[in-house]
């Protein structure tokens, strides 16, 4: 559904440097959750998030990664959504300021009416450094 590989934002990427050299500890404050956006971001500015029904953001649960890549483990369930079309995903901490960490499009973007549900089934999230 969405490949995000090599989709960190600029302070993810940043931190991840940080970390593997040592430098400080940098681990995002969790849980980690997931956002849906309707105007795709860059890698250094925000996308337009879903708002709206009862759209909130969804813990990312992932696998340990292997071969530098991982994937969502359970499913993320976006229930009571408001009409939009939605054309990616954002993963942010859950610190007192949420730190945007990684961003993507979905493959295909998905329109949803008034209420539906949009669901990410496990596995198909799939996130990868490179």
């Amino acid at each position: 559904m969405s490949p995000i590989a090599d989709n960190l934002s600029g302070t993810g990427e940043n931190r991840c440097l940080d970390f593997i050299l040592g430098l400080s500890s940098t681990a995002p404050t969790t849980p980690i959750k997931v956002a849906l956006v309707t105007a795709a971001g860059s890698d250094t500015a925000a996308g337009t998030e879903v708002t709206g029904g009862s759209y909130a953001r969804q813990t990312l649960s992932v696998a340990a990664a292997a071969s530098g890549a991982t994937s969502n483990s359970a499913d993320l369930v976006f229930a009571g959504m408001p009409a939009a079309t939605v054309v990616g995903v954002e993963v942010w901490d859950s610190a007192g300021s949420p730190v945007r960490l990684w961003y993507g499009p979905l493959t295909d973007p998905r329109t949803v009416l008034a209420g539906d549900e949009l669901q990410i089934l496990a596995g198909e999230l799939d996130f990868t450094l490179s």
